[in-house]
């Protein structure tokens, strides 16, 4: 049954890759449910947060950053930031104040002028890193040839900077409408799908430019023992065996790193101890292999 006066809806975030979308995810619900890296691409699915409030719901889709697809998993990252246009009641194209506009930046532009009747609005990202006499000279480039922005907000996700005011201006937009999740839900995915992105978020910032996106991670059992211990095993992707042997480092020390920084985390997620065991498989081209990209937990309609 719907609170009388309640509001709720779905929100987009899209935007080139490293623009701080899923730190901006994390700041608004509180926890980290969309893993950061400083490479770009990190985000490989619609992240769904949820932000609640007794008098809203909001839930925010964080979108794969939009670039040129080298492989089949490139592909499914591009459809999936495209599709969430057409699920949301309001849009946040994000862009990095420290950054130029770019061919990637007029090309989302491009598709947000095909959206009809939601609102728009242009968020500029990591102002603390810019002198405020050059934001002015950002936003008139963002105007030229783009949509009708609804509003226009300057932003710091890593901050919290005008973070609050963004919120309360998308709530007071939305409509009247039910809560779809209970209110202590930050997240529609389920627990393995979080477990499993923050073992890769850990992958990508201990190797660095050693291992590019070519990781995946699979968890291959979750189980609670008698001692409360959760104990958890996972299964580390990779696309050729000297990337294997990076993972796993020299006498195990790299694997060793991995897992002790990821249990820390999950640990937090779960609010339990967790016995992380973790394994590193080769799996040839799977990024190009429709068939692997679905064992992995990627969409077949969506290749």
């Amino acid at each position: 049954m719907t609170k009388e006066g309640f509001k709720s809806g779905f929100v987009a975030i899209i935007g080139r890759p490293n623009v701080g979308k899923s730190t901006l995810l994390n700041r608004i619900v509180g926890e980290k449910i969309a893993i950061m890296s400083n490479k770009a691409q990190t985000t490989r699915n619609k992240i769904q947060g949820i932000y609640t409030t007794d008098d809203a719901q909001v839930v925010f889709i964080d979108t794969p950053g939009v670039h040129k697809p080298q492989n089949s998993l490139g592909d499914y990252m591009v459809k999936s930031a495209f599709s969430a246009l057409h699920e949301a009641d309001a849009i946040w194209f994000v862009i990095d104040a420290d950054k130029k506009r770019g061919a990637g930046d007029n090309y989302i532009i491009d598709r947000l002028k095909d959206v009809k009747n939601t609102p728009i609005y242009l968020l500029i990202n990591k102002v603390d890193l810019l002198k405020k006499e050059d934001l002015f000279e950002v936003i008139n480039t963002y105007q030229e040839d783009a949509p009708e922005w609804t509003e226009i907000f300057p932003i710091s996700a890593r901050e919290g900077d005008n973070v609050p005011e963004l919120l309360d201006t998308v709530v007071d937009t939305l409509d009247e409408g039910p809560q779809y999740f209970d209110a202590d839900q930050l997240t529609d995915h389920p627990e393995r799908f979080v477990i499993a992105e923050l073992i890769r978020e850990k992958v990508l910032q201990l190797t660095q430019q050693e291992v590019p996106h070519s990781v995946a991670v699979v968890i291959d059992k979750i189980e609670t023992g008698d001692d409360d211990i959760v104990h958890i095993q996972a299964s580390i992707v990779v696309e050729r065996p000297t990337q294997k042997n990076i993972v796993i480092g020299k006498q195990g020390k790299m694997i060793k790193q991995i897992g002790t920084r990821a249990r820390k985390d999950i640990e937090r997620l779960l609010g339990s101890r967790v016995f992380l065991e973790t394994w590193v498989k080769v799996e040839e081209r799977w990024r190009d292999r429709p068939q692997a990209l679905q064992s992995l937990g990627y969409r077949k309609d969506d290749f």
